[in-house]
């Protein structure tokens, strides 16, 4: 068998494994809650991962098998995945790009977040009652916001925390509105209701909180583009070794064709 062949075969037994990280940087955003509620990013990922898998298995049985047809199925397969991937990574960059971060709340050490400081694409991905509803129902059946009420007791402790965006957004009202701290979230006797919208949309209805408020959307938002940002660097790296992987395949499908070229020419000659 061609050495070229097997330098395929390899190198393709690689592109099956760099196809791990793509799945599972899927599974994990999967796993997270607020991806689990939102669902977006998720499914594409994990099936971009499963397709570079099923590629890269062509390509190591064309490989080893010399089936020259499967290995340019291949380089043709792989290269649309590399492009769609790499699509993937700078659409997820620039939905992720705006954003302040959050705004430090006076005399707490969470932070609370603004729905106009992200992305016309994200925000409309929580917008609409429809959409909102779906959401909210599903963060509001978890125990994000319960699970606040046994780790803080006492009010300076929970000012003192460092909550999650999401919790921070839909647990509780707006530093702003001035609520009297009873639990993380039960509060009440706001000194000013009209410091921001989100004050009149609170709710001690441990099933509505501040699920009804922007400030609940841009939590979720914030998670979302904290999560996204670190599976978009799995996806670079994983974008830039299949690139190189792809290169080197291409360079010994040439090499394997070159090889085959003078093997035939030798036999004819002789």
């Amino acid at each position: 068998m061609p050495l070229s062949n097997n330098v395929i075969g390899v190198i393709n037994f690689i592109a099956m494994l760099l196809s791990i990280p793509v799945i599972g940087a899927g599974i994990w955003l999967a796993s997270q809650t607020d991806n689990a509620c939102v669902k977006i990013l998720q499914w594409p990922v994990i099936i971009l991962g499963i397709l570079i898998l099923v590629v890269a298995l062509a390509g190591f049985v064309g490989g080893f098998w010399r089936i020259p047809w499967l290995l340019v199925l291949y380089l043709v397969a792989m290269l649309a995945l590399i492009v769609l991937l790499a699509v993937l990574v700078v659409f997820v960059y620039m939905v992720t790009d705006k954003g302040a971060g959050g705004h430090l709340a006076p005399s707490r050490s969470f932070l609370e977040y603004r729905l106009d400081d992200y992305s016309g694409w994200l925000k409309r991905r929580v917008q609409g009652p429809f959409k909102w509803d779906r959401i909210k129902n599903c963060i509001a059946s978890t125990s994000i916001c319960a699970g606040l009420n046994q780790s803080f007791r006492f009010p300076q402790d929970f000012f003192n925390a460092h909550i999650t965006p999401l919790q921070s957004g839909c647990c509780k009202p707006p530093t702003l509105c001035g609520f009297t701290f009873v639990n993380p979230t039960y509060w009440i006797s706001p000194i000013n209701n009209g410091a921001d919208p989100d004050c009149l949309q609170w709710n001690n209805e441990q099933t509505q909180l501040c699920y009804a408020c922007d400030s609940c959307k841009a939590g979720i938002l914030e998670n979302l583009k904290r999560e996204w940002r670190k599976a978009d660097l799995i996806l670079i790296l994983a974008l830039v070794a299949l690139i190189c992987v792809y290169l080197v395949g291409c360079c010994a499908f040439r090499n394997a064709k070159t090889e085959e070229i003078f093997r035939r020419y030798k036999q004819g000659y002789t």
